[in-house]
């Protein structure tokens, strides 16, 4: 398998010249919270295979759900037609909107990932504008966060702010207008939580202020910048920032993609701020893990805006071939079940608590600069200095060196840069979880050569 792999694979986000060189690590199955390699070697999935994961590998329901709706039909389209599961599931995640607050949230609209969720998201929130007409028109521009990360399609793209992995494609890019992250860490402006008493909503008001008037929207990731190295705001920045939004007549998109199903947990991060954003894009978690699909979940006032007669072209021209795909939505009907039979949020609050503590043993470490949590979201920074913030040059791959290090002790994970991601399915157990953080402890370790000042 391997020399098929390295012979016509193209893996994303992966230097091909130095995979083909190494030994690839080919999974073969899943069980609960493991990945099972082709020699039979069993890893904890430590970063949910991408973020997807949340019941862990094989659950039953998810798979008896796929299985009964294989025996009545796997995909008609969503175009002129509908079929029984996007159905039941748009009723579904409505209610779950509401039963978390968004009680705006009203209308469901299918893709396959979230990237195309963001994409639709901005389509709509530019077409909004221009069908109300008159000065609106005007409002064509978005609103994001420094190092935002929303996607790779050219849309979410033009919204991103990591050089690594946007600027090349700039000249692809259309104008976007950049707030300063909420960055306790590394404050781009160069203040101390609390003491700033959150200067950078001060700052995001000069560019409401000064842009208002050409914004359809501010497009945000509620309460942390996953790709970012799990940035977490300070309490009180949503929120905040949802009213200024209001105030100003801009839009709030919420990117759930990463921090939706119950990560951070709650059920969607804009809960712990009582935030209901007009539009929120959803994906990953969705079907737990199984199957590709996404959501763009829009106010009534939103829809109504796209209402008309069929000459007047008001229609959202816009959708994917797989859209409401009946397999897809039948696995995140069973997946929404699964959390509310197994009360999975209250399970994901008490392992919240228990992470970090746990975490909490790390911060002492000369090479640990930071440690962010949200939920069963963390990120670890390593720094070359502890005292100067200083981080480890790229190309000294500190933060690969490290999940490879834990990959051969029994854990996977995958860095961004020199933060160490952590992001387990929701169903750990809290032994799996102890043994996760007692390998990413000696993983650190092992590549930084000091010891844990206790």
């Amino acid at each position: 398998m391997e020399e098929k792999d390295k012979e016509y694979i193209w893996h994303p986000f992966t230097q091909m010249r130095e995979w083909v060189a190494d030994t690839p690590l080919i999974i073969e199955s899943g069980k609960g919270s493991y990945l099972i390699d082709t020699e039979g070697r069993r890893y904890i999935d430590g970063f949910s295979s991408v973020w997807v994961n949340i019941h862990g590998h094989r659950k039953k329901a998810i798979d008896k759900a796929i299985t009964e709706q294989l025996k009545r039909i796997a995909h008609s389209t969503l175009l002129g037609l509908s079929n029984i599961p996007s159905i039941l599931l748009a009723e579904k995640l409505i209610r779950v909107a509401h039963n978390s607050g968004l009680f705006s949230l009203s209308k469901v609209f299918y893709s396959d990932n979230g990237s195309t969720a963001v994409e639709a998201g901005l389509k709509m929130a530019f077409q909004y504008w221009q069908l109300k007409g008159g000065g609106y028109r005007d409002k064509t521009k978005f609103l994001a966060l420094e190092n935002a990360y929303h996607g790779d399609t050219i849309g979410s793209v033009s919204l991103g702010g990591i050089d690594l992995f946007h600027k090349l494609y700039k000249p692809l890019l259309f104008e976007t207008i950049k707030v300063p992250s909420p960055n306790c860490y590394r404050c781009p402006i160069d203040k101390n939580h609390p003491d700033c008493n959150l200067a950078c909503i001060r700052e995001a008001e000069k560019v409401l202020k000064r842009h208002h008037h050409e914004t359809a929207a501010f497009v945000i990731e509620p309460l942390i910048q996953a790709a970012a190295g799990m940035i977490v705001s300070p309490p009180g920045y949503l929120s905040q920032i949802s009213s200024l939004c209001k105030q100003y007549n801009v839009l709030l998109i919420a990117d759930e993609v990463a921090t939706g199903f119950g990560r951070t947990g709650r059920m969607f991060a804009c809960e712990h701020e009582d935030v209901t954003p007009d539009i929120m894009a959803i994906a990953k978690g969705i079907t737990g893990g199984y199957l590709p699909l996404a959501a763009t979940l829009v106010t009534e006032d939103i829809y109504n805006a796209f209402l008309g007669e069929y000459k007047e072209f008001k229609t959202f021209f816009h959708g994917h071939s797989y859209t409401g795909n009946p397999l897809g939505c039948a696995a995140a009907i069973a997946n929404i079940d699964i959390f509310e039979k197994e009360n999975v949020l209250h399970h994901v609050r008490v392992k919240s608590s228990l992470l970090e503590k746990l975490l909490r043993q790390l911060k002492d470490h000369p090479h640990v600069g930071d440690i962010r949590q949200k939920g069963l979201m963390a990120g670890i920074e390593l720094v070359k200095d502890k005292s100067s913030k200083a981080p480890y040059p790229l190309e000294d791959k500190a933060g690969y060196r490290v999940c490879l290090e834990a990959r051969n002790m029994g854990l996977i994970l995958r860095p961004i840069g020199n933060v160490i991601i952590l992001i387990p399915p929701l169903s750990i157990s809290s032994a799996i979880l102890k043994k996760m953080v007692a390998i990413i402890a000696a993983a650190i370790e092992t590549v930084t050569g000091n010891g844990f000042q206790q």
